[in-house]
């Protein structure tokens, strides 16, 4: 009843969102007028479902806007078994977590009701899925929760400030992944998790757009670079990885 709900009160936000504010989704996938990164390559001809922007190999996806915030409400995302990604973070009552790419709180609301001593901290570049996260925290009386605006290049997490990190079907879509995983692990407690969500590439009758799939071998080499180490992946869903990294207590100052 509860998440029948939240989804009515989610529908009637997105309804007067779109109806007050006209945003371009390309505009949150653009780069900056001038870019001296190194980690990036740029191709004139792409897929029409990336931004032309590569790294480490791997076409980088399109943002998907506020305005198809209703998709992240979908029914069928139970047929996801969701509760088994909730399973498998091993929450602690005490944890503060961050769920980025945070959309319309899906994961947060979830999260936030399983750490009493804890609190969620639902990061998003878009300030409209903020404003229903925050609407729906006054809604509900979930009051451990809490909203960051990140940017395309920074979390704006504090430095050692988390326990973990989520990104559920999101990483793929990060404009710049190096430097915003870099933000991540700064703000990663010594030991901290990264738990990435995200449907399995090496399956083609998984019924997903290319780019938004990843293969493990892929994250593991982008989770590497930012000195994240591999420690499992839970194969329990029916199309997506779960795929957990920590970050080295040898690293926790760097």
């Amino acid at each position: 009843m509860f998440w029948n709900q939240l989804k009515l009160k989610i529908f009637q936000l997105y309804i007067l969102v779109c109806c007050t504010v006209l945003m371009s989704c390309t505009t949150l996938a653009a780069t900056p007028s001038v870019d001296n990164s190194q980690n990036y390559q740029y191709h004139t001809i792409h897929s029409p479902d990336g931004i032309g922007k590569f790294y480490q190999g791997r076409e980088i996806a399109k943002v998907m806007g506020h305005t198809e915030a209703l998709l992240l409400e979908r029914p069928s995302r139970e047929e996801e078994q969701p509760q088994k990604v909730l399973d498998a973070l091993e929450l602690q009552t005490t944890d503060v977590v961050a769920d980025i790419g945070a959309g319309t709180g899906y994961f947060s609301f979830r999260m936030a009701q399983k750490l009493p001593d804890g609190k969620v901290l639902a990061v998003d570049i878009q300030p409209e899925m903020l404003d229903i996260i925050e609407f729906l925290k006054k809604d509900t009386g979930i009051t451990n929760v809490e909203t960051i605006l990140g940017s395309i290049t920074n979390p704006n997490l504090p430095e050692s400030s988390i326990d973990l990190a989520l990104m559920v079907d999101a990483y793929h879509e990060f404009s710049y992944p190096y430097e915003v995983m870099q933000g991540i692990t700064k703000a990663l407690k010594p030991g901290g998790k990264v738990v990435l969500v995200e449907y399995r590439k090496e399956n083609p009758f998984i019924p997903i757009k290319g780019l938004h799939k990843m293969t493990q071998n892929q994250v593991k080499k982008e989770m590497a670079l930012v000195g994240l180490q591999w420690q499992k992946a839970e194969n329990i869903l029916p199309s997506q990885h779960i795929m957990i990294f920590i970050k080295p207590l040898a690293t926790a100052n760097q």
